[in-house]
C-alpha cells in the first residue's frame, strides 16, 4: 500500500479562524478528516504532520526518505522564504506536490514566488481543501 505524508506548515493549525475571509471556517482537522476518506477510497496510507517551526519540517521530510511514496505539503509562509525545506525535498527525492488553499498568485506580491515548487512535482493554488484531494489521487495512481 503507498504511503503519503502530508505536511502543513505554520499557521495552518489556526484554519478556521485565521482570516476566514481568505481561508474559510474548514479546520485543519476537517482537512485531514477528508483525506482519510479519500485515502480510504483510493486505498493509500496517509500521515499527517503540521509545525509552525521550519527545523521541524525539515526533520519530517528527511525522516520521510526510504518511509513513504510521496509527499503533499502546504508549507504556508515558508514557500516564499525557505531554501531549507526546498533542500530537504529535493534531497529526499521523494515525489512531492505543493498545495495551498488560496490562490496566492492572486494575493500580496511576496506569495507569488514560490521556491519549493521548482523541487516538486506539482503546485495546486487556490482549491481550498479539494486541492489536497487532487494531489492524494494523482500519488495513489
Amino acid at each position: 500500500m503507498k504511503k503519503i505524508l502530508i505536511i502543513n506548515g505554520p499557521n495552518l493549525n489556526m484554519l478556521g479562524t485565521r482570516e476566514p475571509e481568505v481561508y474559510g471556517k474548514t479546520t485543519l482537522k476537517d482537512i485531514e478528516n477528508e483525506i482519510k476518506t479519500s485515502a480510504e477510497k483510493n486505498k493509500v496510507e496517509v500521515e499527517f504532520f503540521q509545525s509552525n517551526h521550519e527545523g521541524d519540517i525539515v526533520d519530517k521530510i528527511c525522516a520521510a526518505k526510504n518511509n513513504f511514496n510521496a509527499i503533499i505539503i502546504n508549507p504556508a509562509a515558508y514557500t516564499h522564504t525557505s531554501v531549507a525545506i526546498r533542500d530537504a525535498i529535493a534531497a529526499v527525492e521523494i515525489p512531492t506536490i505543493e498545495v495551498h488553499i488560496s490562490n496566492v498568485y492572486s494575493r500580496e506580491e511576496f506569495r507569488h514566488n514560490s521556491l519549493i515548487a521548482p523541487v516538486c512535482t506539482g503546485q495546486i493554488a487556490g482549491l481550498g481543501v479539494q486541492g489536497y484531494i487532487l494531489a492524494l489521487e494523482y500519488f495513489s495512481r
